[in-house]
């Protein structure tokens, strides 16, 4: 009889340290668990920022583009113009324009009418 209690008393014992590791071990467990899902959590935030900076960013640029592209149109059209003018500078009707305006030259047969002032 003695034999059964001292082997009762040690399988209680064995049964308890069994439940005692067994409550560390889902207590480790529910820790782990708990850090895992904080860092998750936080590397949820950090991205979600990092998202919404990138997509402030690419609105500024979009808006640069758009800018820049006007100005690209501007530019094309301005050397259009500016070809459109060399083109004109080489004719004869330039240099006839110029020489008259600037220089006063006129032709030989050219008569000139200049309006005369009134004297007040």
């Amino acid at each position: 009889m003695k034999g059964t209690i001292m082997e009762k008393r040690n399988e209680a014992r064995k049964a308890g340290a069994h439940r005692t590791r067994m409550r560390r071990k889902r207590r480790q467990n529910k820790s782990s668990v708990l850090c895992i899902a904080l860092i998750s959590l936080m590397l949820l935030g950090v991205m979600a920022v990092q998202i919404l900076s990138l997509y402030g960013r690419n609105q500024v640029y979009e808006v640069k583009e758009e800018e820049l592209q006007a100005q690209l149109e501007s530019e094309q059209q301005r050397q259009q113009e500016l070809k459109e003018y060399e083109e004109y500078v080489k004719t004869k009707d330039y240099i006839e324009q110029t020489a008259k305006s600037k220089l006063g030259l006129v032709y030989p047969d050219e008569i000139i009418f200049k309006e005369k002032e009134k004297d007040d």
